[in-house]
């Protein structure tokens, strides 16, 4: 363990909550105001990890953060003190060895997850069809926003086109009609067989990880993994066969030959800072696994030392 000063963390504090009000914060306005928004709302609603969580700053497992100087309030409690995974310290506040034990299954299956994404070639064939094939013959899309061809139109994409999605969370959103469309059958019990780095859901999903292991797992993986995800939902829902136009999207009309090479750029580019990310959440994975196995290894900061780990 490693101790960090109360100014330190602190500020680090701040400038998190800060980098995630620059994402969110219009959002979170026009939300409290009773709006809505189809590409934002979904972060928040299909990943159960409200602002106020995304906002707090961890410093992840192995730091202890010292006691904030209050002069004014002596023997005030840790503001960390109190919350999910902390334990009190002589000084301080860390998460705990126990929280640790007490989620080594989901470290351990998530690792399984994120290895056998990382060992397949990505693939940059699905055009984004899944969004097409959720609203395939239905007469009742997923959003109340119009269908930029209408439903003929986008029924007619979806049937001139091979569906080969690869990831079990957006096949089971398909409608039945379009399930026996795609090139394979997915299932819960088979998703390590499938999953593949090009998948735009499954870079998506990267956010999921690092908001169920927080706070064992450093803010700023959380905040990475949301930026990216909030970039593979704008991609996912541009090309999607929705009209976006009048909230400022311009669509990716995978209909067409050119529709469809940008998309392929969007989903390689994605795919690049996915791959990069998920490799550095294996290593964190490693990390509290071996101390999991009580190895001598201790657990390892990001590159750039102590400062770097905690912005």
């Amino acid at each position: 363990m490693r101790r960090v000063p109360a100014p330190q963390w602190q500020a680090a504090a701040d400038a998190h909550r800060a980098r995630i009000d620059a994402l969110i914060g219009d959002y979170l306005h026009d939300r409290r105001h009773g709006g809505t928004h189809p590409v934002v709302d979904f972060l928040f609603t299909y990943y159960p990890y409200p602002p106020a969580q995304l906002r707090r700053w961890h410093p992840g497992f192995g730091v202890i953060l010292d006691d904030p100087d209050s002069p004014s309030v002596p023997g005030a409690p840790h503001p960390y003190a109190g919350l999910r995974g902390y334990e009190r310290v002589v000084g301080g506040a860390r998460v705990g060895d126990d929280y640790l034990r007490q989620r080594e299954r989901t470290v351990r299956t998530t690792r399984a997850l994120l290895d056998a994404t990382a060992s397949r070639p990505a693939r940059f064939g699905c055009f984004g069809l899944h969004e097409w094939a959720m609203v395939y013959r239905t007469d009742a899309p997923r959003h109340r926003l119009p269908l930029r061809l209408g439903a003929d139109g986008t029924d007619a994409v979806v049937e001139v086109n091979h569906l080969v999605c690869t990831h079990f969370d957006a096949f089971r959103f398909f409608t039945d009609p379009a399930r026996g469309r795609n090139v394979v059958e997915l299932t819960r019990e088979r998703q390590l067989a499938h999953e593949q780095p090009g998948c735009v859901h499954a870079t998506m999903d990267l956010y999921r990880v690092t908001a169920k292991l927080s706070p064992l797992l450093h803010s700023r993986l959380v905040a990475e993994s949301f930026e990216l995800a909030h970039r593979a939902r704008e991609i996912d829902m541009r090309a999607s066969p929705y009209d976006l136009t009048s909230l400022g999207y311009a669509p990716i009309r995978i209909e067409t030959r050119e529709g469809r090479a940008e998309y392929v750029r969007e989903q390689q580019a994605l795919t690049a800072d996915g791959s990069a990310l998920r490799a550095r959440l294996l290593a964190r994975l490693d990390a509290l696994i071996a101390q999991l196995q009580g190895s001598s290894g201790a657990i390892v900061d990001p590159p750039g030392g102590m400062t770097a780990s905690l912005e």
